[in-house]
């Protein structure tokens, strides 16, 4: 089984769009949560590779949201095809980060593909080349 399919199955048996998050991220090679700006992040090595952004704080602003690390060109292609799932967070968007709305029925695994590529923009050379990914693309 995958890693990815392992991750969605563990997703799976969680209610909440945070449990859900945490078992996707958490079951990524090395990554650890901590608390950062008031919300659960995700981290491997020493970089943060995904944010929660709760409903009920200025960060998620009315939705449940993940904030995940991407370049600038697949942020503007995944916000302009589909601004009812992607957006621009704001402090990291700058950067290249891309916001995806975990409400209204969001695609899990859409979510974990993003989570993944995140993770693999963020993780150390060391650990990409550990684990067969030496080509893994950098920001």
């Amino acid at each position: 089984m995958s890693l990815m399919a392992v991750c969605l199955e563990n997703a799976a048996m969680a209610r909440s769009p945070i449990d859900r998050l945490r078992k996707i991220c958490l079951a990524l090679p090395e990554t650890f949560e901590k608390t950062s700006h008031g919300e659960p992040t995700f981290w491997v090595g020493k970089k943060m590779f995904a944010t929660f952004a709760d409903a009920g704080n200025h960060h998620g602003g009315g939705r449940h949201a993940v904030w995940c690390k991407a370049t600038p060109m697949t942020q503007t292609l995944l916000v302009s095809r589909s601004p009812d799932r992607y957006f621009v967070p704001p402090y990291v968007g700058a950067s290249g980060w891309v916001g995806i709305y975990l409400d209204r029925a969001p695609d899990w695994a859409a979510v974990a593909e993003r989570l993944g590529e995140s993770y693999r923009l963020a993780a150390p050379t060391r650990l990409l080349q550990e684990r067969g990914h030496a080509g893994a693309p950098r920001p």
